[in-house]
């Protein structure tokens, strides 16, 4: 009776830290914050005051809902409330996976009462969502301009009614790059009006500038701007007192004697009481475009973003600062990675990797019945692996540290032929481990490997294999920083278990590599080779995220219990 009450005990415990585990929280408790404010792959975010806080948007590329919406008291403690595009559009042609595509690095504006995010897909066109709820629907996308090649857009309506947009140009698909462009826009944010002029030419010391974000103060028109490219780059301020230049130009944050590699590529903001606010992304290999927060102060006209420690006049981040002064201290609020899929609506930290096709049923949740079904539909013959399914359904990693476990039960059709279901860890390198049924209709626990996905013509490789005789399984890997060859390298490590409370390693540890233009992800999968009138399937229980330390205070608990109770 005593060993069935503790087991009990474990069982509830495990339940709280997977439900409730804080993977990742930038909020030191003590009046102060850390960096990164989020330790997740939102790539060239932005950020505005709204009617209610703040407001941030990053790039979503390919995935699927698209243009995530996070909302903030503090510009600290961030809540993923929604996304802006349910489908990426055009819509046909997203229903393909297109990796890198899609939402290049959007900006987000509140403007006479209605909130504006504007994005270049370098295939298409510049395009618009607006609403008047940050957290409910948008509208549907209008389409300001069809344009190849014009990316990273961001609009500004000036106190005379005029408004206007500044872009950059993509070379892969313009052929040109390393300018901003500035075009009057309509007043109501609709189209492109006049002549699009260049505003500044980078060519000179400043290769690679984009992402330029517009503001006014003090009677200076401005455009912030990174240059120099992804990893070792920089910010530039620009200012000019006519909007149409010309614009005098300094570099205002940078790496210096730091380890943050290219600070770079984001939003500024002010709070009430007049503090500026730089929010930004450091790209960290595998981990993607994490979100790091500078203090900006203004000196003789211009800004310094995190603080200028060697004294040569240009900022250099901060790891831990001061939270922002907004009149009243907010809790710690890390986002939300687990999920007990105990609902009828997907966690907002899940994204699939196209659009949906409707013909297709990829998978639903169950609402009251607490679990999420997914299908092992067939995927055409010439889909050899992974790389190519729409029909992942991934997060982003949420910390440097962290466990990941999934329960499930394979229901398996013998006659539905080859088909799995099990947990990725997806990148241009990728590794899972699943349950499959063979051609016999039996089954065996297997791990995975690829490398080279987006460009390799070799097919994935089986690091290990084992029979089982049970259809209900725990799914679970381990994600670890290492130094190792690049600055932020990871290893990852899989394990199984058919109790829940005892987990094997299984396989080999993996090196996961990030994905075209973001970091690698995790998540959960079901596919088949056959067409059947009633396929196999996958019913997930739950995905729980602990950090590392968690997953280890549970084991020596348990271990420790068991053992007393000898």
């Amino acid at each position: 009776m005593r060993l069935k009450q503790l087991l009990l005990s474990i069982s509830l415990t495990v339940f709280t830290l997977g439900a409730n585990a804080q993977v990742w929280n930038a909020d030191l408790g003590n009046g102060k914050y850390k960096n990164p404010i989020l330790h997740v792959d939102y790539s060239d975010p932005d950020v505005c005051a709204g009617e209610d806080g703040y407001y941030m948007t990053a790039s979503s590329f390919n995935s699927s809902p698209g243009l995530p919406i996070l909302h903030s008291k503090d510009l600290v403690n961030w809540e993923l409330i929604g996304y802006a595009l349910q489908n990426q559009v055009p819509v046909e042609y997203y229903r393909t996976v297109r990796h890198g595509d899609g939402v290049w690095a959007p900006s987000i504006r509140y403007h006479k009462g209605e909130y504006y995010i504007y994005w270049g897909d370098p295939d298409f066109g510049i395009y618009m969502v607006k609403t008047k709820n940050p957290a409910g629907i948008w509208d549907e996308p209008v389409l300001v301009k069809e344009a190849k090649g014009i990316i990273d857009t961001c609009p500004f309506w000036d106190q005379d009614g005029k408004a206007y947009l500044s872009y950059a140009f993509a070379g892969s698909r313009a052929n040109v790059k390393t300018v901003l462009m500035l075009s009057e826009l309509a007043p109501d944010g609709t189209k492109l009006i006049g002549n699009p002029a260049m505003v500044f030419d980078g060519h000179n010391g400043h290769t690679t500038v984009e992402g330029s974000k517009m503001y006014k103060r003090d009677g200076y028109y401005w455009i912030m701007a990174p240059a120099g490219g992804v990893k070792p780059g920089w910010q530039l301020a620009m200012r000019s007192k006519n909007v149409w230049g010309p614009y005098e130009s300094r570099v205002v944050l940078h790496q210096g004697d730091t380890e943050m590699n290219g600070p770079h590529q984001g939003g500024y903001v002010e709070t009430p009481n007049g503090e500026g606010w730089f929010i930004h992304f450091q790209d960290r290999w595998a981990y993607g475009r994490i979100v790091n927060l500078q203090p900006v102060t203004w000196k003789e006209g211009w800004p310094i973003m995190g603080k200028d420690t060697n004294k040569d006049g240009i900022g250099e981040p901060i790891m831990e600062w001061t939270k922002p002064n907004v009149g009243k201290n907010y809790p710690a609020t890390p986002l939300v990675s687990s999920d007990e899929f105990n609902g009828h609506q997907f966690g907002l930290q899940w994204q699939w990797q196209a659009n949906q096709n409707p013909s297709e049923q990829w998978g639903w949740l169950s609402a009251n019945l607490g679990f999420m079904r997914l299908n092992c539909i067939p995927r055409p013959e010439e889909m050899k692996t992974m790389w190519m399914m729409p029909n992942l359904l991934l997060q982003k990693f949420p910390a440097d540290n962290f466990t990941a476990t999934a329960k499930l039960t394979f229901e398996h059709n013998p006659d539905a032929g080859e088909c799995s279901t099990g947990l990725i860890v997806f990148g241009e390198d990728y590794s899972y481990i699943a349950i499959e049924q063979d051609k016999e209709g039996k089954l065996k626990l297997v791990q995975r490997t690829l490398k080279d996905a987006r460009t390799s013509k070799d097919l994935e490789t089986e690091i290990a294999s084992i029979a089982i005789d049970q259809k209900n399984i725990y799914f679970r890997t381990k994600v670890e920083m290492v130094q190792n060859i690049e600055p932020f390298d990871a290893k990852v490590t899989f394990y199984y278990s058919t109790d829940g409370k005892s987990f094997k390693v299984f396989g080999k540890a993996f090196t996961p590599r990030a994905g075209r233009w973001v970091g690698a992800k995790i998540g959960l999968f079901a596919t088949g080779t056959k067409a059947v009138n009633d396929s196999s399937y996958a019913d997930y229980d739950w995905f729980r995220v602990e950090s590392n330390n968690d997953v280890k205070k549970i084991a020596l608990s348990t271990n420790l219990q068991l053992q007393n109770n000898k």
